[in-house]
């Protein structure tokens, strides 16, 4: 029989000049796929080729992980766009993290939107357009990471893209299915997240914070790079997959 396949992905590159988020090094031995930021709502040049780096030593595959241009706010604060500046900041950011990703000779996997303008991207469907599009501009086979339901991931599968979902286990998801926005990362339970995990793994479900089931089938577990704890969380998650025999593996292996 066949072993379930689950990819686990952070939020990686982080960090801005002398400012340090994460623990990178660490996080990328227990990952599958990187999210790496782009500049915008963190991350620099110099920290995007690092990262790019750290994940080709460790075999992981890279997606871009845009947000909102406010590194004061680490892009969790609601910003009002228009759907053309949307694209841009998209070209602009998932451009240059293609380039640092392809200078290493690999070839960029996802997408996955940061923070607020993820939330922003799920209900308006304008600005959601103006994103897919222009990530099928950049390239029409990378996967696009969210949830169904929500107007960035039924356009992005309307228009013909990969598309996978991502579920995260170190936050909490309101009765809608919504994550329930953190703008500072709490500690975890490693062994709640890994049995969370599991659950998403094997029964598609997570309990809401009303306390009730919800469906939340996913193709990739997320763990945020700036728990205080990911590490812990990941290793955990590691070591509870190997004894359910769930294999980890990149989403472009999943698909």
């Amino acid at each position: 029989m066949s072993r379930k396949k689950m990819d686990l992905n952070c939020d990686m590159g982080e960090s801005f000049g002398n400012y340090k988020m994460g623990n990178d090094e660490e996080i990328m031995r227990y990952i599958s796929s990187a999210n790496v930021a782009c500049g915008f709502h963190a991350g620099d040049p110099m920290v995007m080729a690092h990262t790019v780096k750290l994940a080709k030593k460790n075999g992981v595959a890279v997606g871009a992980h845009p947000g909102f241009p406010d590194l004061l706010g680490f892009g969790r604060r609601k910003m009002e766009i228009a759907p053309e500046e949307a694209r841009n900041y998209i070209l602009y950011q998932v451009g240059a993290l293609k380039a640092f990703v392809e200078r290493e000779g690999m070839e960029l996997q996802h997408v996955w939107l940061h923070g607020a303008l993820s939330s922003v991207a799920a209900k308006n469907e304008a600005i959601a357009r103006a994103v897919i599009e222009a990530i099928k501009e950049i390239h029409p086979e990378l996967i696009f990471v969210h949830r169904p339901g929500l107007a960035s991931y039924e356009i992005a599968k309307a228009l013909g893209m990969n598309v996978a979902v991502s579920v995260g286990v170190d936050l909490e998801y309101g009765p809608d299915g919504m994550a329930v926005l953190q703008r500072k990362k709490r500690y975890t339970d490693p062994k709640e997240a890994a049995k969370k995990a599991i659950r998403i793994a094997k029964e598609g479900k997570i309990t809401a914070t009303t306390g009730e089931d919800i469906e939340m089938r996913a193709h990739t577990i997320l763990v945020h790079g700036d728990t205080p704890n990911a590490v812990e969380i990941l290793r955990e998650i590691r070591e509870e997959f190997e004894k359910e025999n769930i294999l980890v593996a990149p989403l472009r292996e999943i698909l």
